[in-house]
């Protein structure tokens, strides 16, 4: 029987509710004999419970675990002494770590994973999260700069650590369709959509009077002609062209011109947006002002967190990376949560949250998930096929 198939929750205790883990603590009486994982040598169920009460205490309290608080916290069924000896082997076999020598002891990389790939069950997101994300990502209007702005701020603001995410790459955009709003006969608000979204809006102040019917006219003449065509494509010749078959005043084209190179050119490497330095501060394992500092910088320098989230575009579903897993001795005691949306049916952007390794996963997964889910909703369709 696997560690999820067999985890009951205790008669006299259930301390897992809020990171997603429940223990069957009647492993912990059993014998040491069980048959260990394959992926993680010399954990049988004993150690497997003793560890996931560990990490489920040290991710509520931040405080070094030790075998007295544990043994009469909760209802082991062994004693102190047994529970010292099997923490100093998980200690040994790379689980635990000490800090000091006379506190207790905290998980280590490998003690996080083990609980992340084995111990973790899934958590939901509340009716309340849900409207907040829904209300957020709804107000990008799928623009798809502002809906990566949108999904890091509300993310850093539910998970209280930083978010962050990647706009799509806008090049090779194809032009779907361009909307001309007549407000009045010397303004016209100008909407350029691709087959990625919504890419510009503007409004622009003619020299000449605009009439309402010449101005729809118009702009389904250039509908008619450039769907389908690249935006690199579209020159200011093309449009003075179509322009005299339906005028329009010259500084629009000339506008239009302009959005449509500054479009094909921009954002050769996706944008990222980033939300919530100010969570730091409440966390304590950046109260070290170096640590904190070294956490800005790259926020700041922004590629190492781009370089993450670029990663993840390969993936199927979030992906959990924990402290040396980063590759960057600056984020040796963070985790990331990262995680793929898709325009066009397409992997495009990701999200991810960075807090430190003492963070509640299974929650902050599953806030991940359904921002990705809302943006992928977001940019679904026939609108939004090249």
């Amino acid at each position: 029987m696997s560690t999820r198939e067999s985890q009951r929750v205790p008669p006299k205790r259930r301390p897992f509710g809020d990171v997603g883990v429940v223990v069957d603590f009647s492993a912990v009486a059993a014998d040491a004999g069980g048959t260990p994982d394959a992926a993680f040598i010399g954990l049988d169920r004993r150690k497997t419970s003793i560890l996931a009460t560990v990490v489920y205490e040290y991710i509520a309290t931040g405080e070094p675990v030790g075998s007295a608080m544990l043994t009469q916290k909760y209802n082991l069924g062994v004693s102190p002494a047994t529970v010292r000896a099997e923490m100093a082997d998980l200690e040994e076999e790379g689980y635990l770590d000490q800090p000091h020598t006379s506190a207790g002891r905290v998980p280590s990389d490998l003690g996080y994973r083990y609980y992340v790939d084995r111990l973790m069950l899934p958590e939901t997101v509340t009716q309340e999260e849900r409207d907040r994300i829904k209300t957020e990502v709804g107000r990008a209007s799928r623009q798809l700069d502002s809906a990566a702005d949108h999904a890091s701020h509300v993310l850093s603001n539910l998970t209280k650590h930083i978010a962050f995410a990647i706009a799509p790459r806008l090049d090779g955009q194809s032009y779907r369709h361009v909307q001309l709003i007549w407000i009045d006969v010397r303004s016209v608000h100008v909407v350029l959509v691709t087959n990625v979204g919504v890419a510009a809006q503007t409004t622009v102040e003619t020299s000449e009077d605009v009439d309402p019917d010449r101005l729809t006219r118009a702009c389904n003449n250039l509908n008619r002609h450039l769907v389908g065509h690249r935006l690199s494509d579209i020159t200011f010749e093309k449009l003075n062209q179509l322009s005299a078959e339906t005028p329009l005043p010259s500084d629009l084209v000339r506008l239009l011109a302009g959005l449509f190179i500054e479009q094909s050119e921009a954002h050769v490497e996706r944008r990222l947006f980033a939300g919530g330095a100010h969570n730091l501060l409440d966390q304590q394992e950046f109260r070290d002002l170096r640590k904190l500092r070294a956490i800005l910088d790259l926020l700041e320098e922004q590629r190492s967190l781009y370089e993450l989230l670029q990663e993840s575009l390969s993936t199927k579903g979030p992906k959990v990376s924990i402290g040396h897993e980063l590759g960057n001795a600056d984020m040796s005691e963070c985790s990331v949560v990262t995680m793929p949306y898709k325009v066009a049916n397409r992997n495009a952007g990701a999200v991810g949250v960075l807090g430190p390794r003492r963070m509640q996963y299974a929650k902050l997964i599953a806030l991940v998930t359904y921002m990705t889910e809302r943006l992928n909703v977001l940019f679904q369709g026939e609108f939004f096929e090249s």
